[in-house]
């Protein structure tokens, strides 16, 4: 019905930049928000970064100033900007879209299976 599909993960060395993309395809009325969480090996899944339709964002406190979440509307895409990345920041990027459906009242959140990104020298 509706995927979601992350790319641009790696391998970068600390300090370096890496560019994330999601794109959601399928039956979509429209998206409200986009965003992204991460997840590192034995912590939880958190925030990282939100935009809405409207160009609203929302940042996690450890990645702002560094981090740039953006949207593309028309084709159902976001975007991760990631700079002078940390060790910290490894981990995997998981999108998700929150999607309404034409004559359903609501949004629902669809997830994307996600992309690793390691931060190694």
């Amino acid at each position: 019905q509706v995927q979601v599909v992350e790319s641009g993960g790696g391998l970068v060395q600390p300090g370096g930049s890496l560019r994330l993309s999601c794109a959601a395809s399928g039956s979509i009325f429209s998206i409200n928000a986009m965003g992204w969480y991460r997840q590192a090996p034995g912590k939880q899944r958190e925030l990282v970064a939100t935009a809405t339709s409207g160009g609203s964002t929302n940042y996690a406190d450890s990645v702002k100033g560094r981090f740039i979440i953006s949207r593309d509307n028309d084709k159902n895409t976001t975007y991760l900007q990631m700079n002078s990345l940390k060790p910290e920041d490894a981990a995997v990027y998981f999108c998700h879209a929150d999607v309404a459906f034409s004559g359903r009242y609501g949004t629902y959140r669809y997830w994307g299976q996600g992309t690793q990104v390691t931060v190694s020298s």
